[in-house]
């Protein structure tokens, strides 16, 4: 699956990159055919099937294995709850994480699967970002649900399908999709809370409302080397250098404690990759990564790993700030 970012908005500063998330209102090595994205078409007629059964790997999160289809798929996009989840209720512009399966209906030819990577497919429901019928046959299903939908081909790749995976212009597709987790911008982590001792560092509020925490920065001189600590434990897999996050984030000046940037309020959640990071606040991607999914994290960064004498004109970030961060991690990819 070609692993890109989805409906970006540049900031201001190069410092992250934010993606527009609704609220209750990367592998490469081979050809792979990413569910993003699609011209957007018209909300579709949903019909329950005809769909072709699950012969193995029956269970939420094992990868299933599905028939061939039989006779001409529906023309309509077909969509079937086989386990029905109890969480969250998915709707338009969440992001969600999921595994999946997708082949071809006239061949049952597998052309991805995130099941062998080990790895969930992040990806926001978003108009032009993913394809059609993914968008309209996943809003509107709960967390924790595994269903099975055919997409004919004007709500998958249209007349031009994808060639490198195999896929004509004129296949229906089948997806196998297990709906791990949703996010939106009233997301916040649940880790275990870690007492924060230091008085000689900030103390950012625990709250797991989805609410912007509070970040009370003492009034003493600011570490000369870089701090990450946990807020909130979570108990997911660590970061890794080359992967990028879904994340919550909150960032303030050392001196005066002034917010220069976040997602609270915002409608958005950030997204960006470690690497990239490295090259616009180094301190924030070393800070971030080795910890745990699902944590709230503080890393305060001295100026020779932030902006140095070179901050964003005009905002609050001077020559020689040190920057603090309270960073909710959501999800990686």
């Amino acid at each position: 699956m070609r692993r890109r970012s989805l409906l970006l908005a540049a900031v201001p500063a190069g410092l992250v990159t934010l993606a527009a998330c609704g609220d209750d209102k990367s592998d490469s090595s081979k050809a792979k055919a990413s569910p993003s994205a699609s011209a957007s078409t018209p909300p579709p007629k949903i019909v329950e099937g005809p769909l072709p059964a699950i012969t193995a790997g029956t269970k939420f999160g094992e990868k299933p294995t599905v028939a061939k289809g039989t006779g001409e798929p529906s023309k309509n996009l077909a969509v079937k709850t086989v386990i029905a989840g109890n969480g969250r209720t998915i709707a338009e512009n969440d992001f969600i994480q999921a595994n999946y399966l997708g082949q071809i209906w006239s061949t049952a030819k597998v052309f991805d699967n995130s099941y062998d990577r080990n790895r969930p497919l992040v990806i926001q429901l978003a108009q032009g970002g993913i394809i059609d019928g993914w968008r309209y046959a996943i809003a509107g299903k709960k967390v924790g649900s595994r269903i099975e939908l055919s997409v004919p081909p004007e709500l998958g790749y249209g007349k031009s399908g994808n060639p490198q995976a195999g896929i004509k212009g004129t296949d229906t597709l089948v997806f196998v999709i297990d709906l791990i987790d949703s996010f939106n911008s009233k997301s916040s982590v649940k880790g275990k809370p870690v007492p924060q001792t230091d008085a000689a560092l900030p103390k950012v509020g625990p709250n797991t409302d989805g609410k912007e925490p509070s970040i009370t920065v003492p009034k003493s001189e600011p570490p000369k080397k870089l701090v990450s600590n946990y807020v909130l434990e979570g108990d997911g897999d660590e970061l890794k250098a080359n992967q990028a996050i879904l994340c919550q984030f909150k960032a303030v000046v050392w001196d005066g404690g002034k917010t220069f940037q976040q997602t609270y309020g915002s409608g958005r959640l950030s997204q960006f990759s470690l690497e990239q990071m490295q090259q616009a606040v180094k301190g924030l991607a070393q800070g971030l990564t080795g910890k745990k999914v699902g944590s709230r994290v503080l890393v305060v960064v001295p100026p020779e790993l932030g902006y140095g004498n070179n901050p964003p004109s005009g905002g609050a970030v001077k020559k020689g700030s040190t920057l603090v961060f309270s960073v909710d991690i959501l999800a990686a990819m």
